[in-house]
């Protein structure tokens, strides 16, 4: 019986995406990375192609990255892979779980009306509610609802002069509309990542800050190291993985003044944390993962 096709959607060249590929083809004898940027939704021959091949002739689709950076197109390039599953294709994780979080509100929300602990957090179109918010909260992050790796962010401190705060919420509101503005909290120096296969813990790394900055992911300076969660830990990521069905994901989490919180459970959990903090080879159980399912 013939191996199960499986195309990669990724970034090429990017160690995720390759490291990816390179263990779909040790197990498989195949390999296709897949750029949406490059891929043609045919609806009148219900085909979905990419370099002249139909992707719905494939056994399944992995998802490692949509895009370079999240936005609203990103969410049009997992439309198109809805297609794909409409014929049969098995993608990994599902399109329609993937959109629930790549729009940071959406993900935001579900989460909320679980009941999973997450900062104080304030969603509004206006400036003066969010200078407000930014009053009451002392120190606020301003978050774009579509990005990755804190790009877009912004801090605004409720103690420079009312002049100063305008200008920035002005400038962040210019980008963004809707303004996402979570409470800044003090973190120990370090956030942690939990990694769940099929919805099964795997174990956790932290992203661990080597500088002055207040956020801690690698992009701004952090490194990874491993870390040892409590039970309670485990427990609030598995209620929040769980509402999404992630075949693949982090959880992201913190320790704050107010008790571990969520800060978001992502749509395209990373593997290089599990590799450099746990050692663990993310990319070669998710493709075991996958064939387990194909069988």
């Amino acid at each position: 019986m013939a191996e199960p096709r499986i195309a990669v959607v990724g970034l090429p060249g990017k160690w995720s995406t390759e490291t990816l590929a390179d263990a779909v083809e040790a197990r498989t004898g195949h390999r296709n990375v897949v750029d949406m940027g490059e891929v043609s939704l045919d609806l009148d021959g219900n085909r979905l192609l990419h370099r002249g091949r139909d992707l719905c002739e494939y056994d399944a689709i992995i998802v490692k990255k949509i895009s370079r950076e999240y936005s609203p197109n990103s969410v049009d390039r997992l439309e198109l892979l809805r297609a794909a599953e409409a014929r049969g294709v098995r993608v990994f994780s599902p399109a329609l779980s993937m959109l629930r979080l790549i729009d940071r509100l959406s993900c935001t929300t579900t989460m909320a009306n679980a009941g999973i602990p997450m900062p104080p957090t304030v969603i509004t179109e206006d400036p003066a509610q969010a200078d407000a918010v930014v009053r009451q909260y002392g120190s606020a992050v301003f978050k774009p609802l579509f990005s990755t790796k804190a790009r877009g962010m912004a801090v605004i401190d409720g103690g420079d002069p009312e002049a100063v705060r305008e200008q920035h919420i002005k400038e962040f509101q210019a980008d963004n509309p809707m303004m996402y503005i979570q409470k800044k909290m003090q973190l120990p120096g370090q956030d942690l990542g939990l990694v769940f296969l099929g919805g099964e813990y795997l174990g956790a790394y932290a992203r661990v800050s080597e500088g002055d900055s207040w956020n801690t992911t690698i992009l701004h300076g952090g490194r990874y190291a491993a870390a040892e969660p409590g039970s309670g830990w485990i427990e609030t990521a598995q209620r929040a993985q769980a509402l999404f069905n992630m075949d693949y994901t982090t959880v992201d989490m913190a320790e704050t003044e107010e008790g571990p919180v969520v800060f978001e459970v992502s749509a395209f959990g990373g593997f290089r944390g599990a590799k450099e903090g746990l050692g663990l080879d993310v990319a070669g159980r998710y493709v075991d993962y996958a064939l387990r399912q194909l069988a």
